[in-house]
């Protein structure tokens, strides 16, 4: 079953067996307004906690989204390439936007359970 993390740059996490599919939060794609772009990372890209992973463009702004943790890509969501407006309707789920194999899976420690991020956000 998959385990699901948040940051305090408005990632989220879904971990399961070593593998982390990485998002933005419902808030973050509210404060963001309509997507335009996304510019994905490319596969087996190495990551280090904190590097920019993927842009994000907005009818408002251009925006860094942020590797939660360390790893390597495996897969970017392609889909977003002619949708990106998936990421707005669906952050949560089908609007994800890569998934990396963990290097080091303590980092997960760090990171804040859904009721911490409601009360980052509140």
């Amino acid at each position: 079953m998959a385990t699901t993390y948040f940051t305090s740059d408005h990632e989220w996490l879904s971990v399961e067996g070593g593998i982390a599919t990485v998002g933005i939060t419902d808030y973050a794609q509210e404060q963001l307004g309509d997507l335009v772009f996304v510019e994905l990372p490319e596969t087996g890209k190495k990551l280090a906690k904190g590097d920019t992973a993927v842009v994000v463009e907005s009818v408002k702004a251009a925006s860094d989204v942020y590797a939660p943790v360390d790893g390597e890509i495996t897969e970017a969501n392609g889909t977003l390439s002619s949708d990106p407006s998936l990421v707005n309707s669906a952050a949560t789920g089908a609007g994800w936007l890569w998934k990396m194999k963990l290097a080091d899976e303590s980092q997960l420690a760090s990171l804040m359970d859904e009721a911490a991020y409601k009360a980052h956000i509140a």
